[in-house]
């Protein structure tokens, strides 16, 4: 009851500071005395519309919920339902009113972006500099799985939970997380073979070090190889082999 009681005051947190969040609340809510002032040229039949707006948008919601792995993937997609049911009803009360929400929304697409998940978990933010370091240096862990990503890209905001919890479970003496922001270090993706054309389809990519030597990578070099599926932290896992690798550290290998 308690972690409950804080997570309600947390998301009432986020919708008051964030602006993403704020913004489009703000955004919703004013269509109830859009709607209000407009009550005499309604009719059943824009109310009819709008429950079934609403059931639609419960259903698609609690389809997500259950098929998305991470809390932002959950709200960017309920959020862009949400603005294409609202403007659908608008249509129906005045088409003005749809192309008002219409404008909004652009605006508040320009001026503010989801915001990622902003733990690390037991995984180290690290700069290009600290990286070589790093993976140079003989007496730091066998492995690091790096995680280069940039808040820009839609990708990485709707998997950005996943990296800080698989280093909760998985980081240990063998095996080290860590992160590089190529949004603040645009140059070090082509050191990396990274490819940031198309809209930053090939991000997030993870790569895996052994020894300072890359063993493995997830997406592969080439833009078209960037996964048309979600990053899940069952397929980092599976990729990686992470199970592999800590059952060598249990073992002591």
């Amino acid at each position: 009851m308690e972690k409950k009681r804080e997570g309600v005051i947390e998301g009432m947190s986020r919708i008051v500071s964030d602006p993403y969040y704020f913004l489009h609340f703000m955004a919703f809510f004013s269509y109830l005395p859009i709607r209000n002032s407009a009550a005499q040229y309604t009719s059943q039949r824009l109310f009819d519309r709008e429950v079934q707006a609403f059931l639609a948008f419960l259903m698609f919601s609690a389809i997500k919920m259950v098929r998305e792995e991470t809390w932002e993937a959950f709200v960017a997609d309920s959020v862009l339902y949400a603005k294409i049911f609202l403007v659908a009803v608008s249509l129906i009360m005045d088409y003005r009113v749809a192309i008002w929400f219409s404008v909004i929304f652009s605006v508040i697409y320009l001026l503010a972006q989801q915001p990622a998940f902003s733990k690390l978990g037991t995984s180290k933010k690290l700069t290009p500099m600290q990286l070589e370091d790093l993976l140079s240096d003989g007496n730091t862990t066998k492995y690091w799985l790096i995680e280069f990503y940039a808040c820009s890209s839609s990708k990485c905001v709707r998997s950005s939970r996943c990296f800080p919890e698989l280093s909760i479970t998985y980081s240990n003496n063998l095996l080290s997380f860590g992160t590089i922001d190529l949004g603040l270090f645009p140059n070090t993706a082509a050191k990396f073979g990274i490819s940031l054309a198309g809209g930053m389809s090939q991000l997030p990519t993870y790569i895996l070090f052994e020894k300072g030597v890359e063993v493995s990578r997830f997406p592969d070099f080439y833009v078209d190889a960037a996964p048309s599926l979600p990053i899940t932290k069952k397929l980092l896992c599976q990729h990686f082999e992470l199970d592999r690798l800590l059952l060598d550290y249990i073992n002591g290998s």
